[in-house]
């Protein structure tokens, strides 16, 4: 018998264990036999780096460093900095909880909206037409100019521009006038917001030959058919605003977005006006701030009170009085020091006639131009 044919008592390992004889090395080598008894498993070229070593590779990662999308989503959020003009919407405006709430759920769809269709989703551009209803001095004007921001950043308005007009910038005063008035200012606001102030006087319906309807009937062709080169903000009394709604469904259903600003508190005010004094580099001395509080408690039971303005015009007139108190003493000999330069001390607000103490009026009737902010 060849001594091949029989297996060599101290090679018994090297018979495969299963009985297939192909798994057999044929030169003999029982290195060659896989350990494991997986042919599978053996490298056929014997590039140990075609097996992972730890077999712990991540799939995420390796999918994340490939995908576009990451980097566009990346890029868009960076080129945005919506959050920037958030925070500043923050600091600009005391207290408003609910309007930034609303801001930001705004500003979050769209730029949502905007990520999808760069990523070629299925998207319909949002309605953005607003309304901003509360009382005058409230900060609508403020926010509608942080919202055109917002919309020029993520790219639903050319140009970061609003255009506040009045009715009297929209309507005629006889047959023919209306039209061109109204497209005229359409074709100023192209491309960014129109902020419509105290809208509801566009509409007289106690008036038979008024032309406000045409000027309504104008901006609601725009408003459905341009919605993708103006965006219209409409402002005024909430009680007003809700009644010309009732009566004009068609504007009513054109706008997307109801934000009412609330009546800001006395603590609130008084806040307002401490940053309104620091950006004008002046401070308050010892006992203004009271004094200033209790101007305010007076002022807000008084017509035509108009919250951050009316805290705006009685900053401006304790300044007038303060620059007159500076200016005496200077005819006295008094030469002024740095600090009499920035102090507003309790006089200066004492001496306004909420508190009876003179003849002036602190908050003069309110022009129509300055009717919201």
């Amino acid at each position: 018998m060849p001594r091949y044919a029989q297996p060599s008592p101290g090679n018994v390992d090297a018979e495969p264990r299963d009985g297939n004889v192909d798994a057999e090395p044929k030169d003999g080598n029982v290195d060659a036999e896989p350990k494991d008894g997986n042919v599978d498993a053996e490298p056929n070229d014997g590039n140990a780096e075609a097996t992972p070593d730890d077999g712990n590779a991540d799939p995420k990662a390796k999918g994340a460093a490939a995908d576009p999308t990451r980097e566009k989503v990346e890029q868009l959020l960076r080129d945005a900095e919506i959050e920037t003009v958030l925070h500043q919407l923050d600091g600009e405006l005391i207290a408003l909880a609910p309007v930034k709430t609303r801001i930001r759920e705004i500003a979050a769809l769209l730029l949502v909206d905007r990520l999808r269709r760069e990523l070629e989703l299925s998207s319909n551009r949002p309605t953005l037409h607003m309304s901003f209803t509360g009382n005058p001095g409230t900060g609508k004007t403020t926010v509608a100019m942080k919202v055109a921001d917002i919309l020029y950043r993520l790219g639903y308005i050319k140009q970061n521009k609003v255009l506040a007009v009045t009715r009297d910038d929209l309507v005629g005063q006889y047959v023919g006038h209306t039209a061109p008035k109204t497209k005229e200012v359409l074709k100023r606001a192209s491309g960014g917001v129109l902020f419509i102030d105290e809208a509801y006087y566009l509409y007289r319906p106690e008036n038979e030959r008024d032309y406000g309807v045409e000027a309504i009937e104008i901006l609601l062709q725009v408003m459905e058919n341009e919605r993708e080169n103006l965006v219209v903000v409409l402002a005024g009394y909430k009680d007003r605003m809700d009644d010309f709604f009732s009566l004009n469904p068609g504007m009513s259903s054109r706008v997307a977005h109801h934000i009412d600003f609330p009546d800001y508190t006395v603590d609130e005010l008084v806040l307002i006006a401490q940053m309104m004094v620091r950006n004008e580099e002046y401070e308050l001395g010892p006992g203004a701030e009271e004094a200033l509080r209790e101007y305010l408690e007076r002022r807000m039971q008084r017509p035509l009170f108009a919250h951050a303005r009316s805290v705006r015009n009685a900053l401006e007139r304790a300044r007038l009085r303060h620059a007159n108190r500076i200016y005496e003493g200077t005819l006295e000999g008094m030469l002024p020091t740095r600090e009499d330069l920035v102090r507003i001390e309790p006089q200066d607000f004492l001496k306004s006639s909420v508190f009876g103490l003179d003849r002036h009026d602190d908050e003069p009737t309110p022009s129509v131009d300055d009717a919201q902010a």
